[in-house]
């Protein structure tokens, strides 16, 4: 189990504030979704939280370890990462690939043991690509390459999953195969946190949200608790059909807000 505390942090890219003192502690067990606008901040947080935006003010910790002081191999080895919009450019097999988030457990030039190819194994068969363990992973379509990168990020057997924006150019089918899988790691125990633009999704698959606009932490709490009328006609602009009465909570937005807004 990972426990990840944000306190207070601040991020600069060139001139421009990107994060503002921004505090939360994410839990294992749980799926947590950053959501937010364009722009907001929500790729930098999770960046920020995998040691990757050198200039940061205030402290992030994993167990209780600041991430600064941290060997980054054992980082890696702690945190899976899930990047956006990753572009294949080498023509290796599925399970070539899915093999690749073993690294942080190998030293230079020695090879993958019994435990590591056990571990690639487990991967593919929890992310249901173990069909794809032959094809090579540039010629598979944009579903089944989303889930050999998820199986790659599984295979690192860390107890945290980071995962920004997983459901880019996915359709509804695979985009609920990716939720779901994420929600099954965070019920196994992992915690699992996750950027996303789908309100939908977002709401009905999260334990957990964070709502960021302009670098900052708007609010935080259930999606019932996140998610209002209100404040998506303050944070985004929109006004929105909200039913979070069932056990299958809906978003719809209905247009552009043509009144000035108020702050969030």
């Amino acid at each position: 189990m990972v426990t990840i505390a944000i306190r207070n942090l601040s991020a600069d890219l060139g001139r421009r504030a990107v994060l503002t003192g921004l505090s939360t502690v994410l839990r294992p067990g749980t799926l947590t979704g950053i959501i937010g606008p364009n722009g907001a901040g929500k790729s930098t947080l999770v960046r920020a939280v995998l040691g990757l935006v050198p200039s940061l003010q205030g402290s992030i910790t994993v167990d209780d370890r600041d991430i600064r002081t941290m060997n980054p191999r054992d980082l890696a080895r702690t945190l899976a990462y899930l990047p956006q919009g990753q572009t294949l450019h080498w023509p290796l097999s599925a399970e070539r690939l899915v093999a690749l988030g073993r690294l942080p457990h190998l030293g230079p030039m020695s090879r993958m043991t019994a435990q590591d190819r056990e571990a690639v194994r487990d991967a593919m068969a929890r992310a249901d690509v173990v069909h794809l363990s032959g094809r090579i992973a540039t010629e598979l379509s944009g579903g089944e390459r989303a889930r050999v990168m998820l199986a790659r990020a599984l295979a690192v057997g860390a107890r945290g999953i980071v995962a920004d924006e997983p459901l880019a150019s996915l359709d509804p089918g695979h985009q609920i195969d990716v939720m779901e899988l994420l929600a099954r790691e965070a019920r196994g125990g992992a915690t699992v946190v996750t950027v996303l633009h789908d309100l939908t999704m977002a709401a009905r698959y999260c334990d957990r949200l964070l709502l960021i606009d302009r670098g900052t932490l708007v609010a935080e709490g259930s999606p019932r608790e996140v998610l209002s009328a209100e404040r998506l006609r303050t944070v985004y602009g929109i006004a929105a059909h909200l039913d979070m009465a069932g056990a299958a909570p809906m978003v719809v937005p209905l247009g552009r807000c043509k009144e000035p807004l108020s702050p969030a």
